[in-house]
């Protein structure tokens, strides 16, 4: 494995390695007997907010013996209009690695062409993988895995998240039912480029979640979007309630990667009742980056 760019692009046999790994990382956190990324620098290129990702990021990094340097896209030439090949190709001359948090999922492959180095997508307009690899994680710590399982997201159905999870049903061979008004909906030529069965696309959030394992929801406006009211219209009735959750599976979990809008997408009593299995998946950010980390620096 010499990158993680997008789910799209793994097999079920790495995405089940890196679950598992990422399980025997957490279990051995603090008693690490490889230090893996010792001596190594890796840059962490954001160009977009983040807690969760920057802060997982780093401590992993460290915890493996490395050194993360963050760079912010005020702090380098690409806010002033540098290329990014230029960019990776210096930087490729000089770090062992990079995390990349921006907006256009072409600048994380153009980087890695250039660069020559393992590259990590830590979210794109396009897909969010660490996130996906940290909710597996999650289901495999609350469910026992996903096989069986039928997975529900509400919200917009086009987003990093939702793409991301659609890549991963399809691989993994699960059922994935997204509820989502119909202009958040994927396109035509996404769904026959997927062209996968298992996946149901609907209005009704109450069909959705009608005896699902895993109900997943996410803010409706992405970064970027904030100011698109007219959106956010739209997801009127699509808050994820105690009243939508009446008909999933006895022993469903709610997952949400966080930050949380309640009231918008999630209610106060959903948010709080599921509070531990959510903050379980926002923990475990950490162990899942670490896997990929080891994973890279295995090559």
């Amino acid at each position: 494995m010499k990158n993680l760019l997008s789910i799209e692009q793994l097999t079920s046999a790495e995405i089940e390695a890196l679950v598992n790994d990422a399980a025997k990382l957490k279990a051995e956190r603090g008693n690490h007997s490889d230090q893996l990324l010792a001596g190594q620098t890796w840059a962490m290129i954001f160009t977009k907010s983040s807690t969760r990702t920057r802060v997982s990021f780093e401590v992993g990094i460290r915890e493996l013996g490395g050194f993360p340097m963050f760079l912010s896209g005020n702090d380098i030439q690409l806010g002033r209009g540098e290329p990014i090949k230029d960019t990776a190709r210096v930087l490729g001359r000089m770090v062992h690695g990079v995390v990349i948090r921006t907006f256009a999922q072409q600048d994380i492959i153009d980087f890695a062409e250039y660069s020559k180095l393992p590259v990590i997508n830590a979210l794109t307009d396009d897909e969010h993988p660490c996130q996906i690899l940290a909710d597996l994680l999650t289901v495999h710590e609350k469910l026992g895995g996903w096989e069986g399982k039928k997975f529900a997201f509400i919200g917009d159905g086009f987003s990093n998240m939702t793409r991301s999870w659609i890549w991963a049903a399809k691989i993994l061979n699960f059922e994935l039912t997204l509820a989502s008004p119909v202009s958040c909906q994927p396109p035509a030529d996404f769904l026959k480029h997927l062209d996968y069965e298992g996946l149901k696309i609907c209005t009704d959030p109450v069909e959705a979640v009608a005896d699902a394992h895993v109900i997943n929801t996410d803010v409706w406006l992405s970064m970027g979007q904030e100011n698109q009211k007219e959106k956010e219209a739209e997801f009127a009735g699509f808050e994820l309630n105690a009243d939508l959750l009446k008909d999933a599976d006895e022993d469903h979990i709610v997952l949400h990667c966080l930050p949380a809008y309640r009231g918008k997408e999630i209610s106060e009593e959903v948010l709080e009742k599921h509070a531990d299995t959510i903050f379980q998946q926002a923990e475990n950010r950490l162990h899942a980056q670490k896997a990929v980390l080891v994973a890279l620096a295995n090559g």
